[in-house]
């Protein structure tokens, strides 16, 4: 087997280049890949037979010169899938290589009592949001709500989805659809989406406050990902109020059932902050009970991982997000008093079913990206323009 050449991986740059900025011009490909005008227009056209570029528009003339065609990327060179497979919700968001959508479905979860009912069920919202793609479905990433060990694994799950515990659901995923499929945590999924919109952050921690706590961390700019399914298992610490940990206070269903035993007739969570709440004088309040006990359960988490990661930013997510936002001025002045160094606190967007599904095409893209690029690598093939061979990925 020979080893790739320069050649190869010039060609492999300007591939991740077209990925990553199409549609872009070749002055500024040249200029983004740092190569010759030669080199660049050898690969375009190698490229170009491979089907994995075409000419896009003209762009305007802002003064003398000759116009410049954009290259892009034609829709044959396929799709991505990201799935945000929610206790509540699930939204499926598929969009070609470049990351740009294609189509989206929200809907509400399905209450399914066999595993390989849920995922035929997620297959055909899949194929449902894909009728307009073009090409081949390169990758599939479905978030749930629990912690994911190898892309396969599922721990701790929503109590209405105990029945995905395990790695059935992505093999049954797999079986069905002629994709690679991996699954990963809504928290993991949702940090994902921030990190590749915001490059300069480097070390940070989210709080995915839905049906249950789900937490996530970075260092470097990295995803971090623990050995053991312990790892991100936040929820089981206490929260300082009682006996509560912090899932019973940091989750919908746990803070809707504390809220309940304080006194609340709430129908729903949301009720806690959309709803006025009015307190008999001379009594103890319930709602201002609840409030202050979710505020110190987010000042006892930010305070765990501030002294353990030591992260620049947290970030709060999820269902609850805006309740955060109520308590967050009593939440920052009371960790100004007991740490020395307070991180930046932040409430992530949150569209519900397509922030999290957003995160997962992001995962989605990095992964056939650099799975193009090892095909680029590995596949080189002489006279490949004069043959007319078919491409190799």
């Amino acid at each position: 087997m020979t080893n790739p050449t320069s050649r190869d991986y010039n060609k492999a740059s300007v591939l991740d280049v077209v990925l990553s900025h199409a549609p872009l011009t070749r002055n500024q490909l040249i200029e983004l890949t740092g190569l010759s005008k030669a080199t660049v227009s050898r690969a375009v056209e190698e490229l170009r037979a491979d089907g994995f570029v075409v000419d896009g528009g003209v762009d305007e003339i802002t003064g003398r010169g000759r116009r410049s065609t954009y290259l892009d990327l034609p829709g044959t060179t396929g799709h991505v899938a990201g799935v945000s497979f929610g206790a509540r919700t699930t939204g499926v968001l598929v969009t070609d290589l470049r990351g740009r959508e294609i189509q989206h479905v929200t809907v509400p979860t399905a209450d399914h009592q066999e595993v390989e009912d849920a995922a035929r069920w997620l297959v055909d919202l899949i194929a449902q949001a894909a009728r307009s793609a073009q090409g081949p479905l390169r990758q599939i990433v479905a978030a749930v709500p629990g912690r994911v060990r190898g892309g396969t694994e599922i721990f701790g799950p929503a109590e209405s989805m105990k029945i995905f515990a395990g790695s059935g659901l992505q093999q049954a995923v797999a079986n069905l659809i002629e994709a690679p499929v991996l699954l990963d945590s809504d928290a993991n999924a949702s940090l994902l989406g921030i990190l590749t919109d915001d490059a300069t952050i480097k070390n940070a921690a989210l709080f995915s406050l839905s049906t249950i706590l789900n937490f996530a961390s970075c260092t470097d700019h990295e995803l971090a990902r623990g050995s053991t399914p312990a790892f991100g298992d936040i929820g089981v610490l206490s929260s300082g109020v009682g006996d509560e940990n912090l899932d019973e206070l940091l989750s919908a269903r746990g803070l809707l059932r504390f809220a309940r035993k304080q006194g609340l007739d709430l129908e729903r969570i949301e009720d806690l902050w959309l709803e006025p709440h009015t307190e008999a004088p001379h009594t103890e309040a319930p709602h201002t009970e609840v409030l202050q006990a979710f505020t110190t359960a987010i000042v006892t988490a930010v305070s765990v991982v501030a002294v353990t990661l030591d992260p620049e930013s947290v970030y709060f997510v999820g269902r609850l997000r805006p309740l955060v936002d109520v308590v967050l001025p009593q939440v920052r002045g009371r960790l100004d008093q007991s740490l020395p160094a307070v991180p930046e606190i932040r409430t992530g967007p949150h569209r519900i079913g397509l922030s999290t599904a957003q995160g997962a095409v992001y995962a989605c893209l990095a992964i056939a990206q650099e799975r193009l690029r090892d095909a680029v690598l590995g596949a080189r093939q002489h006279n490949r323009l004069t043959e007319k061979s078919a491409p190799a990925f």
